[in-house]
């Protein structure tokens, strides 16, 4: 909108994008001032991860482990099935308890095959820390599973797991792959959830509470990014 008026005819160069005149014309505060206003009008305006917006027709995948089937509440009362009433349309559950990262990579193209969604939530982790099994492995089926999702035409988002330990937080690597691939990601609210002795059915387990909290978490962060 500031170049905007300023057209007509004057020199343009790469770093003012036609607003050499008012360059030309303002001290050196001057042109502090103007620089760092068209460097925030380009940060303002640079496009994060975005997801296409959901309809009734879509098909919402949930891919991960007992997080995601529903371990320690009623299936009724899973995350998958919270989202699918809180987004209006369909959300399968792709949890399958127990599961580690390998496990996922090799059961995931036939789901995609099966259920063409338009987006896949990937939940996955949990297994493989518990069982210490390197950061590298995880980080690299990670990889793989957000590939073939892609590969399907399918917007993704990724799910923060935290390590187990006293302090609950989502290790470093999902931001690194979530980075990498462009993607939506959420790390606090799976910690806060196994946090709250209030939201849990065991140690590393949601109850009903937790997983509508999880939910109510995932509906919002698909709003606000569609």
């Amino acid at each position: 909108m500031l170049c905007s008026m300023l057209r007509g005819g004057e020199r343009r160069d790469a770093t003012t994008s036609g607003c050499g005149p008012l360059f030309r014309h303002v001290g050196w505060i001057g042109r502090l001032a103007v620089g760092a206003l068209l460097l925030v009008g380009v940060v303002g305006c640079g496009d994060g991860p975005r997801l296409r917006p959901v309809t009734p027709e879509s098909v919402v995948l949930a891919f991960g482990d007992s997080l995601t089937s529903g371990e320690g509440a009623d299936e009724e009362q899973s995350y998958p099935a919270v989202l699918a009433h809180l987004l209006g349309c369909e959300v399968v559950n792709g949890g399958v308890a127990g599961e580690i990262t390998q496990q996922g990579v090799a059961r995931l193209p036939e789901m995609l095959l099966d259920h063409r969604p338009q987006m896949v939530i990937i939940c996955f982790g949990g297994n493989d820390m518990l069982r210490k099994l390197d950061d590298e492995v995880i980080t690299r089926n990670l990889r793989e599973m957000i590939r073939a999702a892609h590969q399907a035409k399918a917007d993704v988002i990724l799910i923060g797991v935290p390590r187990p330990g006293l302090l609950l937080r989502a290790p470093s690597f999902y931001q690194e792959v979530a980075e990498e691939f462009g993607l939506v990601y959420e790390d606090k609210i799976v910690a806060k959830i196994l946090s709250r002795p209030t939201l849990k059915s065991d140690l590393i387990h949601p109850n009903a509470k937790g997983y509508r909290r999880l939910a109510e978490r995932l509906a919002d962060v698909i709003r606000k990014n569609s």
